[in-house]
């Protein structure tokens, strides 16, 4: 949208100059210009030279440029005039001027998606956030939260579109391209809102990408954020809801912060730590002597509850042979699966064993 801004300025000041008028980005990559056959062409060394540069201009290969004014201190735009003399530095001031004031209007009054983005992103400091939110007359105190949407496979840039037209309302939700693969799409509720309405939100945006873009999704969804302050750490939440569920819930596309349980607590262990776990839990055999018909079952009688008559019909079993499976368990590893404690124990281990075989392949 910016791209449109700086072309509508340039546009305008072409009748007053027959010099070649354009704007880069901080890769040197031209995305507005008085010549149409110049835009998206490379110039990184022009945008390294304005970087570095302390003086309010810089020459280079012919051309003129100047720093636009950025929100922070990090170099994002710049005008660049074509010629070196004196009557370019001029223009090129003028130019910065002209286009620093359309920039700081459309930040202001509508681009409050980057200011959502800086938040998430750490890219603002907690103590402006407040200060930029009442300029923009952003509610500071609203209840935000943070789907991060991850395309899986295949991605498409118009799966912005999509989700964009899933919700109109721009005033409360907010879609955002972080990287090539994900999405965050941050969106007001109420105070009131429930686990059941943030699930149903994900489910649309599943839908629509999967059915409109035959896009594979994972989303996940962050906490409640009470303050614009606490949306970096919904954020920072969607992404460990994402990373989690790779590991424990492989089978889920939606996977929610406040319900990934003790998985989000063996993530964050050191791989040391679980390995020793594991050698305390197994003394007398090691986990990989277990089978993978014995790990069914056991998954199966967890998945049942600990009903062993369950379980068995689950399995299509007499109850006896599953009986005698736990016996053999209990034998091999020497904790009883009928018994809770032991139970708990077991399936913690089982969740550490797939923690660190995903560690393992991160590895290579």
């Amino acid at each position: 949208m910016m791209n449109y801004i700086f072309t509508d300025v340039i546009q305008k000041m072409k009748a007053a100059t027959d010099r070649q008028i354009g704007v880069i980005d901080s890769d040197g990559t031209v995305v507005a210009c008085s010549d149409q056959s110049l835009i998206n062409t490379k110039h990184p060394k022009m945008a390294k030279l304005v970087a570095l540069s302390e003086e309010q201009t810089v020459h280079f290969s012919g051309k003129t440029a100047a720093p636009l004014s950025a929100f922070g201190t990090d170099f994002d735009y710049a005008v660049f005039l074509e010629g070196e003399d004196e009557a370019a530095n001029s223009l090129c001031l003028m130019a910065q001027v002209a286009l620093n004031c359309a920039k700081t209007f459309f930040e202001e009054r509508h681009d409050k998606a980057t200011f959502i983005k800086n938040i998430i992103t750490d890219n603002i400091l907690p103590g402006d956030i407040f200060i930029r939110a009442k300029e923009l007359r952003f509610p500071a105190e609203q209840h935000h939260v943070v789907f991060l949407v991850r395309q899986v496979g295949s991605t498409d840039t118009a799966a912005v579109d999509s989700l964009l037209a899933l919700f109109p309302d721009r005033q409360q939700t907010f879609v955002i391209s972080v990287n090539e693969n994900d999405l965050a799409v941050v969106r007001a509720v109420g105070q009131d809102v429930t686990q059941q309405d943030l699930l149903g939100i994900a489910g649309r945006m599943e839908d629509v990408l999967k059915n409109q873009l035959f896009l594979k999704v994972i989303i996940g969804i962050g906490g409640v954020a009470e303050h614009l302050r606490n949306l970096a750490d919904s954020y920072k939440e969607a992404q460990v809801a994402i990373e989690v569920g790779k590991v424990f819930d492989t089978e889920k596309t939606i996977i929610t912060y406040d319900n990934l349980g003790i998985g989000r607590l063996i993530y964050q262990l050191p791989t040391t730590l679980c390995e020793i776990y594991l050698n305390e839990v197994f003394k007398k055999n090691s986990i990989d002597t277990l089978d993978q018909e014995t790990l069914f079952t056991i998954n199966k009688f967890f998945e049942n509850n600990l009903n062993v008559s369950e379980t068995s019909r689950k399995l299509f079993v007499h109850r006896n042979t599953l009986v005698y499976r736990l016996e053999k368990i209990k034998k091999l590893t020497g904790l009883d699966l009928r018994e809770f404690d032991h139970a708990i124990i077991f399936k913690v281990a089982l969740m550490v064993k797939k923690y660190l075989a995903s560690r393992e392949n991160k590895m290579f």
